[in-house]
């Protein structure tokens, strides 16, 4: 730790000591206004800002009501949601109400806003890095104000961190920006591409195509596996060649390239090492609250208890199955989901039988394929975006102190 509070890295002339300061001090958070539900109209002279409008332009509420000015926020204002979401913002749009879940705060001739908000970002990191994901981290506005900050008193040096941190800000959001698009995208041509309920071709599909998919039971174009719990490696007998171990808690993208758990000797003999192009499912553990996972192994591995395994021959596609079942995952759900004694899980044995209309090989693979460079796509945009946020991190605990 240094002993003079100066950061390792800093901007060329400056060489002033930074200074505590409380946020209280050096900024004002002001309540947004809590409204009853007749005062929230489908049409108004004022949107009213929530926390979710963020995140979405789709759903707004408005309001002819004429308050107080601090009740407005207005382009460029800074803004903290402190309430399910929470972090700071700058709002870039028209004139708005602002609810009782966001402060709007006015910093003083003492802070920049724009260094404040990379400030509020550092603290949101810390606030997360200490609670696990059971744990909702609670926010309150006089703890906020007696948050202890340490800041450079030159407020130039404040103007030129902004500037720098906000362009790393802007390049996330662009690659943000995009993933969003492509997700959407691959959304809609899910849709498309695979046959709607009562149909038996898909809405577009490639040229010199036309026969009607046909239906076939799952059990006939795939055999079916799963795995339990193997013997660990512990750190005397830890395995650096060692096979890969896929647990439900892994299956969170829709390709799998490595999971980086290594089994001991006995685990590795334990289990069936399935190969790449396997269809992994996660069948238990909670999964039917929110969605079901589905991936394709992109490496040999083995899976835990909780996954069970779709496998198929040279003559089926396993790329364009793993998107018929994405597209088909409500219905999964629906149709095959069961409540046990302690978890919900997926009835597998029932699933089996699920009847899928399958087109032919060719035009699998061509569906395959489509999808496929869409997800590479998908996934260079993920990888830059994580990237970027660790570079950003790194930076912060050079340039702050």
């Amino acid at each position: 730790m240094n002993e003079k509070k100066i950061p390792a890295i800093r901007f060329q002339g400056f060489t002033d000591e930074w200074e505590h300061h409380k946020f209280g001090d050096i900024a004002k958070f002001i309540n947004g206004r809590a409204y009853t539900q007749n005062e929230l109209l489908p049409t108004g002279k004022y949107k009213v800002l929530r926390v979710g409008n963020f995140y979405t332009n789709e759903s707004w509420y408005y309001s002819n009501l004429e308050l107080a000015e601090k009740y407005y926020a207005e382009d460029g204002d800074l803004l903290y949601t402190w309430s399910a979401t929470f972090g700071p913002h700058i709002w870039h749009g028209e004139k708005v109400i602002y609810h009782y879940h966001i402060w709007k705060v006015d910093v003083s001739d003492r802070l920049d806003k724009y260094f404040a908000m990379q400030l509020f970002e550092q603290d949101k990191h810390d606030i997360l890095s200490g609670y696990n994901g059971s744990t909702m981290a609670h926010i309150t506005k006089y703890g906020m104000e007696k948050k202890r900050v340490i800041i450079p008193p030159n407020i130039e040096e404040q103007k030129q961190l902004g500037i720098f941190l906000g362009k790393l800000d802007q390049l996330i959001a662009l690659h943000q920006h995009k993933l969003t698009k492509l997700q959407l995208l691959k959304k809609s041509m899910l849709t498309k591409m695979f046959p709607k309920d009562g149909a038996r071709v898909p809405e577009i599909r490639f040229q010199g195509f036309h026969d009607d998919w046909k239906l076939y039971p799952l059990n006939e174009l795939a055999v079916f596996g799963g795995g339990h719990t193997p013997s660990m490696a512990d750190e005397a007998n830890y395995k650096k060649d060692g096979i890969c171990w896929v647990t439900s808690q892994d299956v969170k993208t829709d390709y799998l390239f490595d999971t980086r758990t290594k089994l001991s000797d006995k685990g590795a003999s334990e289990l069936k090492l399935y190969p790449d192009g396997t269809i992994i499912m996660v069948t238990r553990s909670g999964i039917l609250r929110h969605t079901l996972p589905i991936a394709l192994l992109k490496i040999p591995a083995t899976v835990n208890q909780d996954i069970r395994t779709i496998s198929v021959g040279l003559s089926f596609s396993s790329t364009w199955l793993m998107q018929y079942l994405k597209v088909h995952e409500r219905e999964l759900l629906l149709n095959y989901g069961k409540v046990g004694t302690t978890v919900e899980s997926i009835d597998f044995s029932k699933l089996k039988t699920m009847n899928l209309l399958v087109p032919t090989m060719d035009e699998q693979e061509k569906i395959g394929a489509y999808f496929s460079r869409m997800d590479n796509l998908i996934a260079i945009h993920q990888h830059n975006i994580a990237k970027l946020q660790h570079i950003k991190q790194a930076m912060l605990s050079k340039l702050f102190v």
